[in-house]
């Protein structure tokens, strides 16, 4: 059984003790519009911003692993959350977020899927991924390799995109 309609939004809730610097890096630093919210009174505090076009991205570890290695990124212990966040100007993001404290994980580096990819640690302990897309869509799923998952051989011998 599916949903009639497919889910509108995707609203990903992010629990941080310091609000204000959560804010000023989201909102103020990477240029996400606030909408109105609601909160009582007090220390109940909430900010939805938006942040374009959501997409949730489902990996295996060892995809995980393998995106880190291209990013040069260090692998943390445990399962992984990151907020990726396509961007025009990796670079410009990257130094813009710098600017402003954050410490960077990862430098700009062009991937093998046709991006530039770039980490920075941002607040409450997420890891942010700028990506800036160098090819569209239509032409990535044209090229060998870009598949839906249904579609993807299982075979251990298929040759792999370099990493």
């Amino acid at each position: 059984m599916t949903l009639q309609q497919p889910p509108r939004q995707l609203r990903l809730i992010i629990e941080t003790d310091d609000f204000d610097e959560a804010v000023r890096f989201y909102r103020d630093v990477l240029g996400m519009p606030e909408q109105p919210a609601f909160a009582t009174t007090g220390d109940d505090r909430v900010s939805i911003l938006h942040a374009g076009i959501a997409t949730i991205e489902l990996a295996t570890r060892t995809h995980v692993r393998a995106i880190d290695a291209i990013e040069n990124a260090p692998t943390p212990e445990g399962p992984t959350l990151r907020l990726a966040l396509e961007v025009a100007d990796t670079d410009e993001a990257v130094a813009v977020a710098a600017e402003t404290g954050a410490a960077v994980v990862a430098s700009p580096t062009e991937t093998p899927f046709r991006t530039i990819n770039a980490r920075v640690q941002g607040p409450a302990g997420w890891q942010i991924t700028f990506f800036q897309e160098l090819e569209t869509l239509e032409l990535r799923q044209s090229r060998e390799g870009f598949e839906t998952d249904d579609r993807r051989s299982r075979e251990s011998d298929v040759p792999r995109p370099p990493v």
